[in-house]
Protein backbone atom coordinates (compact mmCIF):
# COMPACT_ATOMS: atom_id res chain seq x y z
CA UNK A 1 0.00 0.00 0.00
CA UNK A 2 1.38 3.77 -0.83
CA UNK A 3 2.53 5.69 1.76
CA UNK A 4 0.34 8.97 2.57
CA UNK A 5 0.33 11.98 4.41
CA UNK A 6 -2.44 11.53 6.59
CA UNK A 7 -4.77 8.46 7.63
CA UNK A 8 -8.34 9.69 9.16
CA UNK A 9 -9.77 7.09 11.25
CA UNK A 10 -13.52 7.49 10.77
CA UNK A 11 -15.34 8.74 8.06
CA UNK A 12 -18.16 11.18 10.35
CA UNK A 13 -18.33 14.84 9.64
CA UNK A 14 -15.11 15.47 11.57
CA UNK A 15 -13.10 13.01 9.23
CA UNK A 16 -14.69 13.32 5.84
CA UNK A 17 -14.62 16.99 6.31
CA UNK A 18 -10.47 16.80 7.71
CA UNK A 19 -9.84 14.47 4.79
CA UNK A 20 -11.10 16.91 1.85
CA UNK A 21 -9.11 19.60 3.13
CA UNK A 22 -6.11 17.79 3.38
CA UNK A 23 -6.60 17.28 -0.30
CA UNK A 24 -6.64 20.77 -0.93
CA UNK A 25 -3.80 21.34 0.79
CA UNK A 26 -1.90 18.92 -1.22
CA UNK A 27 -1.87 16.07 1.43
CA UNK A 28 -2.05 12.42 -0.08
CA UNK A 29 -4.67 11.56 2.34
CA UNK A 30 -6.75 7.95 3.09
CA UNK A 31 -9.85 7.51 5.43
CA UNK A 32 -10.26 4.46 7.01
CA UNK A 33 -13.81 3.62 7.72
CA UNK A 34 -15.01 1.04 10.34
CA UNK A 35 -18.40 -0.58 7.92
CA UNK A 36 -17.57 1.18 5.20
CA UNK A 37 -20.32 4.01 5.40
CA UNK A 38 -18.93 6.96 4.80
CA UNK A 39 -20.37 9.93 7.08
CA UNK A 40 -20.58 8.29 10.17
CA UNK A 41 -23.31 8.55 12.86
CA UNK A 42 -24.12 12.19 12.04
CA UNK A 43 -25.22 11.08 8.73
CA UNK A 44 -26.56 7.74 8.85
CA UNK A 45 -28.52 7.47 13.00
CA UNK A 46 -27.80 10.88 14.45
CA UNK A 47 -28.17 14.63 12.61
CA UNK A 48 -28.99 14.04 9.60
CA UNK A 49 -31.89 11.23 9.82
CA UNK A 50 -33.20 12.88 12.66
CA UNK A 51 -33.40 16.54 11.11
CA UNK A 52 -35.49 14.84 8.46
CA UNK A 53 -37.94 13.09 10.99
CA UNK A 54 -38.28 16.88 12.45
CA UNK A 55 -39.00 18.68 9.51
CA UNK A 56 -42.08 16.13 8.61
CA UNK A 57 -42.91 17.57 12.07
CA UNK A 58 -43.32 20.87 11.06
CA UNK A 59 -44.51 19.81 7.80
CA UNK A 60 -47.74 18.18 9.73
CA UNK A 61 -47.85 20.77 12.40
CA UNK A 62 -48.77 23.00 9.84
CA UNK A 63 -51.65 20.47 8.12
CA UNK A 64 -53.00 20.26 11.50
CA UNK A 65 -53.28 24.04 11.72
CA UNK A 66 -54.21 24.55 8.47
CA UNK A 67 -57.64 26.28 8.59
CA UNK A 68 -55.65 29.49 10.26
CA UNK A 69 -54.56 29.67 6.86
CA UNK A 70 -57.26 29.67 5.19
CA UNK A 71 -56.79 26.33 3.65
CA UNK A 72 -59.71 23.73 4.23
CA UNK A 73 -57.67 20.15 4.95
CA UNK A 74 -59.81 16.94 5.70
CA UNK A 75 -58.71 13.36 7.47
CA UNK A 76 -55.05 14.23 7.18
CA UNK A 77 -53.08 11.17 8.31
CA UNK A 78 -49.63 10.37 8.92
CA UNK A 79 -47.82 7.58 6.42
CA UNK A 80 -44.88 6.64 8.93
CA UNK A 81 -43.70 4.27 6.68
CA UNK A 82 -43.70 7.29 3.47
CA UNK A 83 -41.58 9.18 6.09
CA UNK A 84 -39.17 6.58 6.80
CA UNK A 85 -38.42 5.84 3.15
CA UNK A 86 -37.89 9.39 2.35
CA UNK A 87 -35.18 9.50 5.03
CA UNK A 88 -33.43 6.56 4.08
CA UNK A 89 -33.34 8.28 0.41
CA UNK A 90 -31.99 11.61 1.75
CA UNK A 91 -29.11 9.77 3.87
CA UNK A 92 -28.06 7.72 0.89
CA UNK A 93 -28.41 10.59 -1.22
CA UNK A 94 -25.56 12.39 1.01
CA UNK A 95 -23.91 9.34 1.44
CA UNK A 96 -23.05 9.01 -1.96
CA UNK A 97 -22.51 12.71 -2.28
CA UNK A 98 -19.48 12.38 0.24
CA UNK A 99 -18.39 9.21 -2.20
CA UNK A 100 -18.53 11.74 -4.97
CA UNK A 101 -15.92 14.11 -3.07
CA UNK A 102 -13.78 11.75 -2.66
CA UNK A 103 -13.10 10.80 -5.85
CA UNK A 104 -13.06 14.59 -7.00
CA UNK A 105 -10.24 15.11 -4.47
CA UNK A 106 -8.57 11.59 -5.19
CA UNK A 107 -9.23 10.17 -1.52
CA UNK A 108 -8.51 6.68 -0.87
CA UNK A 109 -10.44 5.00 1.42
CA UNK A 110 -10.13 1.78 3.41
CA UNK A 111 -12.88 -0.61 5.09
CA UNK A 112 -11.87 -1.99 8.46
CA UNK A 113 -11.26 -1.97 12.09
CA UNK A 114 -8.20 0.09 12.47
CA UNK A 115 -5.27 -0.17 15.23
CA UNK A 116 -2.58 2.21 15.42
CA UNK A 117 0.33 -0.30 15.52
CA UNK A 118 3.36 2.64 16.40
CA UNK A 119 4.04 6.33 14.86
CA UNK A 120 2.98 6.35 11.21
CA UNK A 121 1.91 2.93 11.31
CA UNK A 122 -1.92 1.43 11.07
CA UNK A 123 -3.23 -1.85 10.88
CA UNK A 124 -6.87 -2.45 9.60
CA UNK A 125 -8.90 -5.77 9.62
CA UNK A 126 -11.19 -6.86 8.10
CA UNK A 127 -13.21 -10.06 7.49
CA UNK A 128 -9.92 -11.83 9.38
CA UNK A 129 -7.19 -9.86 7.34
CA UNK A 130 -4.95 -7.86 8.25
CA UNK A 131 -3.60 -4.39 6.18
CA UNK A 132 -1.12 -2.10 7.13
CA UNK A 133 -1.33 1.39 6.31
CA UNK A 134 2.18 3.58 6.73
CA UNK A 135 1.56 7.32 6.94
CA UNK A 136 3.09 10.63 8.11
CA UNK A 137 0.18 11.91 10.19
CA UNK A 138 -2.45 9.91 12.07
CA UNK A 139 -5.99 11.48 13.03
CA UNK A 140 -8.49 10.07 15.27
CA UNK A 141 -11.96 10.93 14.32
CA UNK A 142 -13.73 7.64 15.57
CA UNK A 143 -16.86 9.62 17.15
CA UNK A 144 -19.02 8.44 19.65
CA UNK A 145 -22.01 6.15 20.32
CA UNK A 146 -25.35 6.09 22.70
CA UNK A 147 -24.36 5.33 26.29
CA UNK A 148 -26.84 3.48 28.54
CA UNK A 149 -27.86 3.19 32.70
CA UNK A 150 -26.34 0.36 34.56
CA UNK A 151 -28.06 -2.05 34.52
CA UNK A 152 -30.06 -1.44 31.32
CA UNK A 153 -29.44 -2.88 27.61
CA UNK A 154 -30.68 -1.67 24.34
CA UNK A 155 -32.69 -4.19 23.27
CA UNK A 156 -33.46 -2.44 20.04
CA UNK A 157 -37.33 -3.17 20.06
CA UNK A 158 -38.46 -1.36 23.54
CA UNK A 159 -35.25 -0.12 25.07
CA UNK A 160 -34.40 2.40 22.40
CA UNK A 161 -31.07 4.43 21.52
CA UNK A 162 -30.99 7.16 19.11
CA UNK A 163 -30.06 4.50 16.40
CA UNK A 164 -33.25 2.48 16.95
CA UNK A 165 -36.01 5.04 17.44
CA UNK A 166 -35.26 6.41 13.82
CA UNK A 167 -36.62 2.97 12.08
CA UNK A 168 -39.11 1.78 14.57
CA UNK A 169 -41.51 0.33 12.23
CA UNK A 170 -44.84 2.28 14.10
CA UNK A 171 -45.81 4.91 15.68
CA UNK A 172 -45.63 4.45 19.44
CA UNK A 173 -49.05 5.27 21.19
CA UNK A 174 -46.95 6.05 24.66
CA UNK A 175 -43.06 7.21 24.67
CA UNK A 176 -40.50 7.82 27.71
CA UNK A 177 -37.88 10.02 27.07
CA UNK A 178 -34.96 9.48 29.91
CA UNK A 179 -32.47 12.56 29.34
CA UNK A 180 -33.50 16.21 28.59
CA UNK A 181 -30.36 17.34 26.40
CA UNK A 182 -30.49 17.68 22.34
CA UNK A 183 -31.00 14.38 21.34
CA UNK A 184 -33.77 13.29 24.27
CA UNK A 185 -35.87 16.88 23.62
CA UNK A 186 -35.59 16.42 19.61
CA UNK A 187 -37.15 13.33 19.72
CA UNK A 188 -39.97 14.17 22.40
CA UNK A 189 -40.59 16.77 19.82
CA UNK A 190 -40.88 14.90 17.34
CA UNK A 191 -43.31 11.91 18.63
CA UNK A 192 -45.80 14.42 20.18
CA UNK A 193 -46.08 16.16 17.16
CA UNK A 194 -47.51 12.57 15.43
CA UNK A 195 -49.52 12.21 18.68
CA UNK A 196 -47.52 10.18 21.16
CA UNK A 197 -47.96 10.45 24.10
CA UNK A 198 -44.84 11.52 25.75
CA UNK A 199 -43.07 11.45 29.05
CA UNK A 200 -39.24 13.20 29.85
CA UNK A 201 -37.39 11.81 32.91
CA UNK A 202 -34.21 14.20 33.29
CA UNK A 203 -31.91 13.51 36.73
CA UNK A 204 -31.22 17.42 36.68
CA UNK A 205 -33.13 19.96 37.61
CA UNK A 206 -33.87 21.43 34.12
CA UNK A 207 -34.19 20.24 30.99
CA UNK A 208 -31.31 21.65 28.34
CA UNK A 209 -29.13 21.71 31.03
CA UNK A 210 -26.25 23.14 28.85
CA UNK A 211 -28.46 25.61 27.64
CA UNK A 212 -29.04 29.58 29.76
CA UNK A 213 -31.74 28.67 32.72
CA UNK A 214 -34.09 31.41 31.07
CA UNK A 215 -33.71 28.73 27.47
CA UNK A 216 -34.48 25.80 30.00
CA UNK A 217 -37.49 27.58 31.44
CA UNK A 218 -39.23 28.21 28.46
CA UNK A 219 -38.97 24.95 26.68
CA UNK A 220 -40.15 23.32 29.42
CA UNK A 221 -43.43 25.84 29.29
CA UNK A 222 -44.12 25.17 25.74
CA UNK A 223 -43.35 21.66 26.10
CA UNK A 224 -45.82 20.91 28.90
CA UNK A 225 -48.60 23.28 26.53
CA UNK A 226 -48.09 20.89 24.23
CA UNK A 227 -48.88 17.80 26.65
CA UNK A 228 -45.36 16.52 27.36
CA UNK A 229 -45.00 15.58 30.91
CA UNK A 230 -41.64 16.18 31.97
CA UNK A 231 -39.60 15.46 35.76
CA UNK A 232 -37.01 16.78 36.40
CA UNK A 233 -34.48 16.01 39.26
CA UNK A 234 -35.73 12.42 38.47
CA UNK A 235 -33.34 9.03 39.03
CA UNK A 236 -34.11 6.32 36.57
CA UNK A 237 -33.26 2.72 38.86
CA UNK A 238 -34.69 0.41 36.44
CA UNK A 239 -36.26 -0.44 32.95
CA UNK A 240 -38.89 -3.61 33.08
CA UNK A 241 -40.05 -5.20 29.70
CA UNK A 242 -43.74 -6.95 29.91
CA UNK A 243 -45.91 -7.61 27.06
CA UNK A 244 -47.48 -3.90 27.20
CA UNK A 245 -44.18 -2.65 26.91
CA UNK A 246 -41.64 -1.28 29.68
CA UNK A 247 -42.15 -0.15 32.71
CA UNK A 248 -39.83 2.44 34.55
CA UNK A 249 -38.92 2.66 38.54
CA UNK A 250 -37.72 5.89 39.40
CA UNK A 251 -37.30 8.31 42.41
CA UNK A 252 -38.75 11.74 41.80
CA UNK A 253 -37.65 14.80 43.48
CA UNK A 254 -38.85 14.33 46.58
CA UNK A 255 -37.34 11.20 47.10
CA UNK A 256 -40.33 9.39 46.26
CA UNK A 257 -40.48 5.86 44.17
CA UNK A 258 -42.67 6.20 41.31
CA UNK A 259 -43.21 4.05 38.36
CA UNK A 260 -44.34 4.61 35.03
CA UNK A 261 -45.14 2.42 31.85
CA UNK A 262 -45.31 2.92 27.88
CA UNK A 263 -44.69 1.47 24.50
CA UNK A 264 -41.22 2.75 24.29
CA UNK A 265 -38.45 4.16 26.00
CA UNK A 266 -35.87 6.42 24.65
CA UNK A 267 -32.62 6.43 26.68
CA UNK A 268 -31.06 9.90 25.65
CA UNK A 269 -28.53 10.05 28.86
CA UNK A 270 -25.06 11.33 26.80
CA UNK A 271 -22.52 8.95 24.53
CA UNK A 272 -19.66 7.71 24.97
CA UNK A 273 -16.27 8.07 23.10
CA UNK A 274 -15.29 5.18 20.59
CA UNK A 275 -11.33 4.94 21.62
CA UNK A 276 -11.43 1.25 22.55
CA UNK A 277 -9.12 -1.26 21.08
CA UNK A 278 -7.51 1.30 18.43
CA UNK A 279 -4.33 0.80 20.14
CA UNK A 280 -4.18 4.42 21.52
CA UNK A 281 -1.79 2.26 24.21
CA UNK A 282 0.81 2.45 22.08
CA UNK A 283 0.96 5.73 22.17
CA UNK A 284 1.88 8.85 24.61
CA UNK A 285 -1.56 9.95 24.01
CA UNK A 286 -3.47 10.71 27.60
CA UNK A 287 -6.70 9.14 28.16
CA UNK A 288 -8.90 10.22 30.44
CA UNK A 289 -12.70 7.93 31.16
CA UNK A 290 -12.43 7.00 27.29
CA UNK A 291 -11.70 10.55 26.00
CA UNK A 292 -8.50 11.67 24.52
CA UNK A 293 -7.03 14.97 25.59
CA UNK A 294 -5.90 17.29 23.00
CA UNK A 295 -3.92 20.67 22.87
CA UNK A 296 -5.98 23.27 21.01
CA UNK A 297 -4.45 22.68 17.87
CA UNK A 298 -6.39 18.99 17.95
CA UNK A 299 -2.38 17.34 18.98
CA UNK A 300 -2.12 14.74 21.15
CA UNK A 301 1.16 14.27 23.50
CA UNK A 302 2.24 11.61 20.78
CA UNK A 303 3.63 13.90 17.87
CA UNK A 304 1.79 13.70 14.39
CA UNK A 305 -1.43 11.74 16.29
CA UNK A 306 -3.79 14.49 16.43
CA UNK A 307 -7.79 13.62 17.61
CA UNK A 308 -11.12 15.54 16.87
CA UNK A 309 -14.74 15.29 17.71
CA UNK A 310 -16.23 13.55 20.30
CA UNK A 311 -13.47 11.65 21.71
CA UNK A 312 -11.81 14.97 22.48
CA UNK A 313 -11.72 16.12 26.38
CA UNK A 314 -13.09 19.17 27.22
CA UNK A 315 -14.97 20.22 23.46
CA UNK A 316 -18.92 19.48 22.74
CA UNK A 317 -20.08 16.65 21.15
CA UNK A 318 -21.15 18.60 17.92
CA UNK A 319 -21.04 18.11 14.27
CA UNK A 320 -19.79 21.18 13.24
CA UNK A 321 -17.89 21.51 16.22
CA UNK A 322 -15.76 18.28 14.80
CA UNK A 323 -15.74 19.77 11.00
CA UNK A 324 -13.96 22.60 12.24
CA UNK A 325 -11.84 21.01 14.87
CA UNK A 326 -10.63 18.44 11.55
CA UNK A 327 -9.95 21.78 9.40
CA UNK A 328 -7.43 23.07 12.35
CA UNK A 329 -5.79 19.91 12.37
CA UNK A 330 -4.83 19.71 8.76
CA UNK A 331 -4.12 23.24 8.65
CA UNK A 332 -1.50 22.38 11.28
CA UNK A 333 -0.22 19.64 9.61
CA UNK A 334 0.21 21.19 6.26
CA UNK A 335 1.67 24.11 7.63
CA UNK A 336 -0.66 26.94 7.67
CA UNK A 337 -1.54 29.23 9.57
CA UNK A 338 -4.85 28.41 11.49
CA UNK A 339 -6.73 29.51 14.75
CA UNK A 340 -7.03 28.33 17.58
CA UNK A 341 -9.74 26.11 18.88
CA UNK A 342 -12.19 27.98 20.89
CA UNK A 343 -15.13 26.22 22.10
CA UNK A 344 -17.17 29.62 23.32
CA UNK A 345 -17.18 30.39 19.28
CA UNK A 346 -19.03 27.21 18.87
CA UNK A 347 -22.53 27.42 18.33
CA UNK A 348 -25.22 25.12 19.39
CA UNK A 349 -28.50 24.06 17.65
CA UNK A 350 -31.11 22.04 18.97
CA UNK A 351 -33.92 21.58 16.83
CA UNK A 352 -36.98 20.66 18.76
CA UNK A 353 -39.92 22.78 18.88
CA UNK A 354 -39.51 25.48 19.48
CA UNK A 355 -36.08 25.61 18.27
CA UNK A 356 -33.15 26.30 19.93
CA UNK A 357 -29.66 27.89 19.11
CA UNK A 358 -27.33 28.84 21.50
CA UNK A 359 -23.13 30.44 21.46
CA UNK A 360 -20.82 31.57 24.16
CA UNK A 361 -21.30 32.15 27.60
CA UNK A 362 -24.65 31.64 29.47
CA UNK A 363 -25.52 34.70 31.94
CA UNK A 364 -24.70 32.26 34.96
CA UNK A 365 -21.26 31.02 33.54
CA UNK A 366 -20.32 34.99 33.03
CA UNK A 367 -21.20 36.02 35.96
CA UNK A 368 -18.82 32.77 37.47
CA UNK A 369 -16.25 33.98 34.81
CA UNK A 370 -16.13 37.09 37.00
CA UNK A 371 -17.75 39.76 34.12
CA UNK A 372 -20.16 42.26 35.14
CA UNK A 373 -22.76 41.17 33.21
CA UNK A 374 -25.88 42.69 31.51
CA UNK A 375 -28.30 40.82 29.39
CA UNK A 376 -31.07 42.21 27.19
CA UNK A 377 -33.64 40.25 25.87
CA UNK A 378 -36.89 40.72 23.15
CA UNK A 379 -39.76 38.81 22.50
CA UNK A 380 -40.67 36.75 19.26
CA UNK A 381 -44.11 38.26 19.88
CA UNK A 382 -43.20 41.62 18.70
CA UNK A 383 -41.53 40.53 15.25
CA UNK A 384 -43.87 40.90 12.32
CA UNK A 385 -42.52 37.80 10.72
CA UNK A 386 -42.76 35.50 13.74
CA UNK A 387 -46.76 36.76 13.48
CA UNK A 388 -46.63 35.83 9.42
CA UNK A 389 -45.71 32.40 10.47
CA UNK A 390 -47.49 31.88 12.82
CA UNK A 391 -44.86 31.11 15.92
CA UNK A 392 -44.60 34.01 18.59
CA UNK A 393 -43.14 31.49 21.18
CA UNK A 394 -39.85 32.24 22.59
CA UNK A 395 -37.03 35.38 22.79
CA UNK A 396 -33.22 36.09 21.75
CA UNK A 397 -31.32 36.78 25.39
CA UNK A 398 -27.80 38.80 24.99
CA UNK A 399 -25.41 38.38 27.63
CA UNK A 400 -23.18 41.30 27.01
CA UNK A 401 -19.96 42.79 29.39
CA UNK A 402 -21.96 45.74 30.86
CA UNK A 403 -19.17 48.58 30.18
CA UNK A 404 -17.95 47.97 26.91
CA UNK A 405 -20.30 45.84 25.62
CA UNK A 406 -18.35 43.26 24.36
CA UNK A 407 -20.94 39.70 23.08
CA UNK A 408 -20.58 37.28 25.57
CA UNK A 409 -22.92 35.30 24.39
CA UNK A 410 -26.59 34.67 22.72
CA UNK A 411 -29.26 32.60 23.57
CA UNK A 412 -32.74 32.00 21.64
CA UNK A 413 -35.35 29.59 21.36
CA UNK A 414 -38.19 30.13 18.85
CA UNK A 415 -38.76 30.55 15.09
CA UNK A 416 -35.25 29.91 13.04
CA UNK A 417 -33.25 29.93 15.91
CA UNK A 418 -30.90 27.44 14.74
CA UNK A 419 -30.74 30.16 11.50
CA UNK A 420 -30.49 33.54 12.86
CA UNK A 421 -27.76 32.39 15.22
CA UNK A 422 -25.15 32.68 12.73
CA UNK A 423 -24.79 36.66 13.44
CA UNK A 424 -24.34 35.99 17.23
CA UNK A 425 -21.31 33.65 16.05
CA UNK A 426 -20.02 35.91 13.57
CA UNK A 427 -20.29 39.01 16.38
CA UNK A 428 -18.63 36.68 19.35
CA UNK A 429 -16.05 35.34 16.55
CA UNK A 430 -15.27 39.31 15.85
CA UNK A 431 -15.40 40.33 19.78
CA UNK A 432 -17.86 42.66 18.47
CA UNK A 433 -20.24 45.36 20.81
CA UNK A 434 -23.66 45.68 21.44
CA UNK A 435 -22.72 49.02 19.90
CA UNK A 436 -21.29 47.44 17.16
CA UNK A 437 -24.33 44.91 16.60
CA UNK A 438 -26.97 47.77 16.56
CA UNK A 439 -25.61 49.45 13.90
CA UNK A 440 -26.21 46.67 11.95
CA UNK A 441 -29.07 47.18 9.16
CA UNK A 442 -31.79 44.27 9.03
CA UNK A 443 -33.73 43.54 6.26
CA UNK A 444 -38.03 43.40 7.17
CA UNK A 445 -39.68 41.46 7.83
CA UNK A 446 -37.64 38.95 8.54
CA UNK A 447 -37.48 36.61 12.19
CA UNK A 448 -33.67 37.82 11.64
CA UNK A 449 -34.26 41.75 12.67
CA UNK A 450 -35.19 40.43 16.15
CA UNK A 451 -31.60 39.97 16.90
CA UNK A 452 -31.39 43.82 16.39
CA UNK A 453 -33.88 44.60 18.72
CA UNK A 454 -32.24 41.72 21.49
CA UNK A 455 -29.02 43.69 20.76
CA UNK A 456 -30.14 46.89 21.43
CA UNK A 457 -32.25 45.41 24.74
CA UNK A 458 -28.80 45.16 26.62
CA UNK A 459 -28.95 48.98 26.31
CA UNK A 460 -32.50 49.26 27.11
CA UNK A 461 -33.31 50.68 23.55
CA UNK A 462 -35.57 48.14 21.69
CA UNK A 463 -37.68 49.52 19.10
CA UNK A 464 -40.29 47.19 18.71
CA UNK A 465 -41.33 46.17 22.31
Amino acid sequence: MAKYDLAVIGSGPGGYVAAIRAAQWGLKTVVIEKDGFLGGTCLHVGCIPTKVLLHHAEVYEHFKHAAEYGFEIKDVSVNWAAGLSRKDKIVKKHAKGIEGLFKKHKIDTVTGWARILGPGRASVERDGKTTEVETTNILLATGSEARSLPGIEFDGKAILSNREILSIPDLPKSLIVVGAGAVGVEFASIYRTFGTEVTVLEMLPRVVPLEDEDISTELEKSFKKRGISIHTEAKVQSVKKDAKGVTVSYQDKAGKAQTLAAEKILIAVGRRPCTENIGLEKTRAKVERGFIHANKYLETDEPRLYAIGDIVAGLPQLAHAASLEGIIAVGRMAGKQVPEMDRNRIPAATYCEPLIGSVGLTEKQARDAGYTVKTGKFPFAGNSKSSIVGTHEGFIKVVAEEKYGEVLGVHIIGTQATEIIAEAVTAIQLEATVDDMMWMCHAHPTVWEAMGDAFAAVRGMSINV
